[in-house]
């Protein structure tokens, strides 16, 4: 397998006069946990609907674990796993059901599933809800489910746009546990987020975009560095991003 989890070259995006992703050049290796930041309408979600095939580039490529996500789609997507923002779960099965619809989806063994799907619902405090259908579901319970579906079928390249959104302290806690548990085990995890806090803890490497251009790729540490009044991320990131103008209309209020 290629020592590079994700690579990029060029990969544009544009809307007919509007380019959401310019130029993206990113090389992600194995086991990064990378967090991919920027202001809204930045270009991370486009960015990252390409790195997983949901659209198509305008030019440019994408490649997963040493496959083209446009020229060999079933290899790469048999290697990636993805939790949208907007989780998209079949309604009408139950929480169970679901679970051994993506186990066959990726061909994990029978009895694997057996084993390992009551263990997964426990894990995510889905076990009492595993029989009702998943339309009963709270936006956070969908995505406790969507990301047990992907425990499942061990991914080495896992994408997740607002992974926290919608969780419980507790669940959140659990999660970013196994975004540090699955880095040791050489999976990558690319992440938008909104949520500073959760990339300056557990981030190896932050890019952040900025209408549809990736305008920094550094460590937290190396950012603050560059940028001498961060003092935490947040500072950093409205610095760069220009997320600070606004102080001087605050005077109005």
């Amino acid at each position: 397998m290629n020592s590079s989890a994700i690579k990029t070259s060029n990969l544009t995006k544009q809307f007919g006069d509007v380019t959401a992703v310019n130029d993206l050049n990113l090389e992600i290796p194995q086991g990064e946990i990378f967090a991919f930041l920027g202001p809204n309408g930045a270009g991370k979600t486009t960015a990252t609907k390409l790195l997983t095939g949901l659209l198509r580039p305008t030019r440019g490529s994408a490649v997963i674990c040493g496959y083209d996500i446009q020229k060999e789609p079933l290899k790469a997507k048999q290697l990636l796993g993805l939790v949208s923002d907007q989780p998209f779960l079949y309604q009408y099965l139950s929480g169970y059901e679901y679970m051994n619809f993506v186990g066959d989806l990726y061909q994990v063994p029978a009895d694997e599933q057996k084993e390992k799907i009551p263990q997964l619902l426990e894990m995510f405090e889905l076990k009492d809800w595993s029989e009702d259908l998943i339309d009963s579901y709270s936006h956070g319970m969908k995505q406790k489910l969507i990301m047990a579906g992907i425990l499942l079928h061990k991914p080495q390249v896992i994408f997740l746009d607002e992974p926290l959104v919608g969780l419980d302290p507790k669940s959140a806690r659990l999660v970013k546990d196994i975004f540090l548990k699955l880095s040791e085990r050489k999976v990558t995890i690319f992440m938008c987020t909104h949520v500073l806090e959760i990339a300056e803890k557990v981030a190896h490497r932050v890019g952040i975009i900025q209408k549809g251009r990736l305008i920094a790729l550094e460590s937290v540490s190396e950012l603050k560095n560059r940028v001498h009044s961060g003092n935490n991320l947040e500072d950093v990131f409205l610095e760069l991003t220009g997320g600070t103008e606004y102080a001087s209309l605050l005077k109005f209020l």
